[in-house]
């Protein structure tokens, strides 16, 4: 189920203004050329930004994303039509085998229920060739990355084409166990318009992740640091064994 934040079309429409540094994908595009992928699937592609870095390398791109409004977004970009967009969970793809798919961002902690996360890592495995690459992120929970987020610390106004002046911010409102909760506040002040979007995202213990992704018929083939945020994510490459393994 999708977040709020991604499916409220006003919402959806001002995401990558909001998001605007993206330099979080640069390991991902530099791992796609690294493995010489042609064709990836991009799970939980939101408003399409990496599916179309990667159309624009002249790469294979299949998005699939379960919030409507997000998905609408990146159809209306410029080179949407080299993008298969799909609106749904990775439950319901189409027969594919791709080199590389992907998860950017909070895309893996987003996926908070068990069984879920258990569908999404086994579709993710029959999507792939043999010998292709899983790759996500996921915030080391030891590092406790939901102290930081307060209203003081994320508040600000960005002006916006077509919106005017936007202010927003989140607030931490729940941690019960992996599972934290926070909400994210976006007033329009050219018509006062308020709207609020909670979301939950699941954090993972690096063992936890290796252990599901092994049940699944995965090798876990690295676990890395995250380039952006060193010593807070860890990144983990996993991939579908050859059929003579």
């Amino acid at each position: 189920m999708a977040d709020e934040s991604f499916t409220h079309p006003r919402l959806a429409a001002i995401y990558d203004v909001l998001e605007s540094d993206r330099s979080d994908l640069d390991p991902y595009i530099r791992l796609a050329d690294e493995l010489g992928a042609r064709q990836v699937l991009d799970i939980g592609c939101g408003t399409g930004v990496f599916a179309l870095l990667l159309a624009d390398r002249g790469i294979e791109v299949v998005g699939v994303d379960p919030a409507t409004a997000s998905v609408d977004v990146a159809r209306g970009k410029p080179g949407s039509e080299r993008v298969r967009w799909i609106y749904g969970d990775a439950g319901e793809l189409p027969p594919l085998k791709v080199d590389l798919v992907t998860m950017t961002a909070n895309v893996a902690q987003a996926i908070v229920d068990p069984q879920m996360w258990r569908m999404t890592l086994r579709a993710a495995y029959e999507a792939l060739r043999p010998g292709g690459i899983l790759v996500f992120e996921t915030r080391d929970p030891a590092r406790r990355a939901w102290e930081e987020w307060k209203r003081e610390a994320s508040y600000r106004v960005t002006q916006i084409p077509g919106a005017g002046r936007v202010v927003s911010w989140v607030q931490l409102l729940d941690v019960r166990g992996p599972l934290v909760t926070f909400r994210g506040t976006i007033e329009f002040t050219a018509d006062g318009q308020v709207l609020t979007a909670d979301s939950t995202l699941r954090f993972r213990e690096r063992r936890e992740v290796e252990a599901e992704l092994v049940a699944q018929g995965f090798v876990v083939d690295d676990v890395r640091d995250a380039p952006d945020r060193p010593g807070r994510e860890f990144v983990f490459l996993a991939s579908r064994p050859l059929a003579n393994c």
